[in-house]
């Protein structure tokens, strides 16, 4: 019996020493950052610019000589770049830790129609992928549900916190519908296409889809107790929540986009869309923004342009888009902190380098409703920023030195920067 409670405690003492390293405390003194680039997040740059923060807020910025404060802390960053806080859209970090451990895994919800599902709670704010983030710019991200039609809420959060409350940054900001697929994958034994499309199927789905709201419409707040999905629902209806459609085929988004608009819905982001630069007019009439599938990907079929991936952005800006980058795909939470790679390819092929820093940053706050408190360097917003040494795009250069979030300065050491300097220094003794 003793041997079992020594193994327990050595196991539970060795699961607290791997947890993430204690959050950044409330800023206590202002900080100035002299003589950086200054990107902006709206296009524009800064060039030998200073940025003052106090309080955990932005309170100035311009060229160094318009600076006329004093502050407690000066950071000489002079040939270096500052950058708002990359914000990384439809991610699920934190809601699983390790995949082939049922117990870490928070998106296996069962069910189809799961409206009251938030993300929110189920949020693990010292996962070892979160703290993997931030030395490569990414400190806000948008946890979003996976399973089922209707799948759910999702949260912005921040990501240097002690638990899901002081995580949060806007709550339960946007329903998430996944469109079911028109097509079905052939059986090549009956000799059949690698898609066949399933009009049956589909219009079945769509048929539940359709009388679930109808039957969420009909709520009352008597009965709350008795339904608490369709009491979930009646956010979305309001216009107070959003809803992002899910879908990437053509008929996807044409079908689900026209579908929501008949239930009264209005405020609708596409997520995906791999097929949304075959009806730009229709996207930019209905002004619909687009969260991108990521770049590093395949083409969907055999007859698109090889290189469409990596195209996609900027087709979809050139036509007056509104647009932020998916992280979502294989190996999705760990990939998550490749965010400012994905914007520097689309950045390799024809997207201007400010506006491919804008995607990820203003462009993201404002699909995601938090634009007033994030998303570019302006007086008044969160002071959550950071410094690199050189492109923040560029894997080569993404060399943080200083990292901030509501002014509270980052530690942006993590298992595997712990890992780097062990091995170095291994080598280094020879």
């Amino acid at each position: 019996m003793k041997k079992i409670v020594y193994l327990l405690s050595t196991f539970c003492l060795g699961f607290v020493a791997m947890a993430q390293q204690t959050p950044a405390a409330t800023q206590g003194e202002s900080i100035l950052i002299a003589g950086a680039t200054l990107h902006i997040g709206d296009g524009s740059i800064i060039e030998n610019g200073s940025l003052g923060m106090e309080n955990g807020k932005i309170v100035e910025l311009g060229s160094a000589a318009s600076i006329e404060n004093e502050y407690t802390t000066i950071i000489n960053a002079a040939g270096q770049h500052v950058y708002p806080g990359f914000i990384a859209a439809n991610s699920t970090v934190g809601m699983v830790e390790i995949d082939a451990i049922r117990p870490t895994n928070d998106l296996n919800e069962i069910g189809t129609f799961l409206p009251n599902i938030r993300t929110l709670i189920a949020y693990n704010a010292e996962s070892k992928v979160v703290e993997s983030l931030r030395p490569n710019g990414i400190l806000t991200a948008q946890i979003v549900p996976t399973r089922g039609r209707i799948a759910g809420s999702s949260t912005v959060v921040q990501l240097d916190a002690w638990n899901w409350e002081d995580a949060a940054i806007k709550t339960d900001e946007g329903m998430h519908i996944y469109w079911p697929r028109s097509y079905r994958r052939g059986n090549a034994s009956k000799g059949e296409d690698p898609l066949v499309y399933d009009q049956k199927n589909y219009d079945k789905q769509v048929h539940e889809l359709d009388f679930y709201l109808k039957e969420a419409k009909t709520f009352t707040p008597e009965s709350e107790k008795r339904h608490i999905p369709h009491a979930a629902l009646q956010a979305t209806f309001s216009g107070d929540q959003q809803v992002y459609l899910h879908a990437k085929e053509k008929r996807q988004i044409l079908d689900g986009i026209v579908f929501l608009q008949k239930h009264g819905i209005e405020k609708i982001i596409l997520v995906g869309g791999d097929d949304a630069y075959l009806i730009l007019p229709f996207l930019k009439k209905n002004n619909i923004p687009v969260i991108v599938s990521r770049p590093h990907r395949l083409p969907n079929t055999a007859d698109e342009d090889v290189k469409l991936p990596f195209k996609m952005a900027k087709i979809l800006m050139d036509a007056g888009l509104t647009i932020t980058i998916d992280v979502s795909g294989r190996m999705e939470r760990m990939n998550t902190r490749n965010l400012p790679f994905y914007a520097g390819t689309f950045a390799a092929y024809g997207v201007e380098k400010e506006k491919a820093v804008e995607m990820i940053t203003l462009n993201a706050a404002k699909i995601l409703g938090i634009e007033e408190q994030l998303g570019s360097l302006t007086v008044g917003k969160d002071a959550t920023l950071f410094i690199a040494k050189g492109d923040a795009l560029d894997m080569r250069t993404n060399q943080l030195s200083h990292a901030f979030i509501q002014g509270r300065t980052l530690s942006l050491k993590t298992h595997q920067t712990e890992l780097w300097e062990r091995y170095m220094d291994k080598f280094s003794r020879k």
